[in-house]
């Protein structure tokens, strides 16, 4: 508990600080620009992201574009060979005669090779027939299409459920051209030939456009630094790209498979491998769409430098303001400190400090004036002592001066009455008393005398008063040893137990006890004395805001005022004289006598 009070002690200390105050100004001129920075970024950042949204939005529909007239090429050229009558005379007539097979031949290689030169987009056109010659332009290869039955092929397969409209296929090497293995890469459209009058299947027309331009169109398109373009069909399976082996796979992430086959938003962002990718669609005419993808940080990285500059700056400037502001305290406050030093030197009662700062700034004429002012209140200071002191001096001279003849005309009218009615015995202890009591208590010097002293006094006396009252008054001390040399003022007991004797035992006409008690602490002396007599009167309760009352109380109000007097001028603040009556009778007198070694010292010295 009590170091978390000291650091929070010290953290409200340390926001006290010059140095702090001039470090948060420092701060406070560096932030303004550095939130103006911070502003211009963040209007900044939202320009440059609707800027490359926009762009990216352009790019997708230069690439959809580019490839939206290659595949109407192969659309078109689907259209034409399909409705052309001639073409279809010649694939329903399976059994011509050898001149009718020789004008098809002529004319279908003719139709298919003339629309092949004349459409740079299309490779390859085929004109397949399953138990039939087929056609076909180029390097087309009979041999390889008889590998196996057409009816088996994943292509004829997805142009016989399209029922002889478009059935586009993923880029893919032409299986029926090339001189061996070596073919080229084609994007097929496929349709089955109908019998326009049976609408039976009579042949399949294979469109082959040229795969190699189509990738080369979209790979110049570029998004970001390694961001590009592919095409993805209507179930999310990509159909074009130019990294080949990911043709025919679907899209690994589901929500991205979802959004590219259904969704009806422009973009869309996914993380894959912890990097976060911004993706852009266009749909193109044949329900495929084209997507284009790209790492955020690759569209973000200037945004993002920008950002770590701005930041840097302001921990960079930062920093420097907090190194000036300590270097600029330092020389402020170093003679302050030096000054705050001085003065909590003096609050603690030296008043013989000096400072040593010699500038000639306004600090070192306040430094001068700290001297001044110290040399000043030492001065008064021990003015105030001096005067204090025979102030107090004279007060407890007065106080003396009225209890000792008070003490002493009870003793010698005990002595007089004594003689008086001849019992020359007990006058002659009295007497004797007398003597050993006035040796004992006035023979010493100074005011203060040690406990153990003040109780041997104490004793002496109660000897008188059994003479005086004829009674026999017993004395029960218990001190704690350590207590017996402990300095008190003379006749700071006595009183009391006087008044024990007076008020308390001699009205109950019987013997009586006094006990008393003396308790070392650590900061104190506690000192009790009761008696087993009548108990006080309830007027008598000293009090502390009663003390008029005690003067009035004669020979009683005389002593207690002693004591109390007594108390008020040689101890701290703390130290109290109570009087209680006891729960079983009697009288109890507690004292508290507060430890200040100095200031007894200097009072036994005077």
């Amino acid at each position: 508990m009590i170091p978390n009070f000291k650091r929070k002690n010290q953290r409200l200390q340390w926001g006290k600080r010059f140095a702090t105050k001039m470090i948060l100004a420092l701060l406070v001129v560096i932030l303004i620009p550095t939130l103006t920075s911070v502003l211009f970024y963040s209007a900044s950042s939202k320009l440059v992201k609707k800027n490359v949204r926009v762009s990216s939005l352009q790019l997708v529909r230069q690439a959809a574009d580019a490839l939206s007239s290659i595949i109407t090429a192969g659309t078109d050229a689907s259209n034409v060979l399909y409705s052309d009558t001639k073409l279809q005379q010649a694939v329903r007539n399976t059994k011509p005669s050898p001149e009718e097979e020789q004008a098809n031949d002529d004319y279908i290689s003719n139709l298919v090779n003339n629309f092949v030169g004349s459409n740079s987009f299309v490779n390859t056109l085929y004109i397949l027939r399953e138990d039939a010659p087929s056609w076909g332009s180029g390097s087309f290869k009979l041999s390889k299409i008889y590998r196996q039955p057409l009816r088996d092929l994943e292509w004829v397969k997805l142009a016989r459920l399209k029922d002889g409209k478009p059935a586009w296929g993923p880029l893919a090497y032409d299986p029926y051209s090339g001189i061996g293995e070596s073919n080229d890469l084609v994007v097929p459209v496929t349709r089955v030939i109908k019998d326009f009058e049976s609408l039976a299947d009579i042949g399949y027309l294979l469109v082959n456009l040229d795969g190699k331009k189509i990738v080369d169109r979209i790979g110049q398109i570029h998004l970001g630094k390694t961001g590009g373009f592919y095409v993805v069909d209507d179930k999310g399976t990509i159909v074009i790209d130019g990294r080949l082996e990911r043709v025919g796979k679907p899209l690994s992430d589901s929500g991205l498979r979802e959004w590219a086959s259904q969704g009806s938003d422009a973009e869309f962002e996914y993380e894959a491998d912890g990097i976060r990718y911004y993706n852009i669609k266009q749909p193109l005419s044949n329900r495929w769409s084209v997507i284009g993808s790209v790492p955020i940080h690759e569209i973000t990285d200037e945004l993002t430098s920008m950002r770590r500059m701005i930041w840097t700056s302001a921990v960079g400037f930062a920093l420097l303001a907090i190194l000036i502001g300590l270097l600029l305290a330092r020389q402020v406050t170093k003679p302050i400190k030096q000054l705050t030093s001085q003065m909590k030197v003096a609050e603690s009662g030296d008043f013989t400090v000096r400072t040593e700062v010699r500038s000639q700034d306004e600090i070192g004429h306040m430094s001068r004036q700290f001297n001044k002012m110290i040399k000043r209140i030492d001065e008064l200071v021990q003015e105030v002592h001096n005067v204090q002191e025979s102030k107090k001096q004279a007060e407890l001279r007065a106080v003396t001066h009225r209890i000792h003849p008070h003490f002493l005309f009870n003793t010698l009218s005990t002595i007089k009455w004594l003689v008086r009615y001849n019992q020359s015995s007990k006058a002659y202890e009295a007497l004797s008393a007398l003597v050993l009591l006035l040796e004992a208590n006035m023979g010493k010097k100074g005011s203060f005398v040690t406990l153990g002293e003040e109780l041997d006094i104490v004793g002496k006396y109660l000897s008188i008063l059994e003479i005086r009252y004829d009674t026999s008054f017993r004395l029960h001390l218990d001190i704690d040893p350590a207590t017996e040399n402990f300095r008190i003022p003379r006749m700071l007991i006595q009183p009391l137990v006087e008044n024990a004797v007076f008020h308390g035992l001699v009205p109950t006409g019987n013997d009586g006890d006094i006990w008393i008690e003396a308790v070392n602490e650590p900061d104190a002396v506690l000192i009790e004395i009761r008696d087993n007599g009548r108990g006080i009167a309830p007027e008598y309760l000293l009090k502390h805001e009663e003390q008029e009352d005690d003067r009035s109380s004669g020979m009683t109000g005389i002593g207690l005022m002693h004591v109390h007097e007594s108390i008020r001028l040689y101890y701290p603040a703390g130290s109290e004289l109570r009087i209680l009556k006891g729960e079983t009778g009697g009288t109890i007198i507690t004292m508290k006598l507060v430890k200040s070694a100095e200031a007894i010292s200097r009072r036994e010295g005077a």
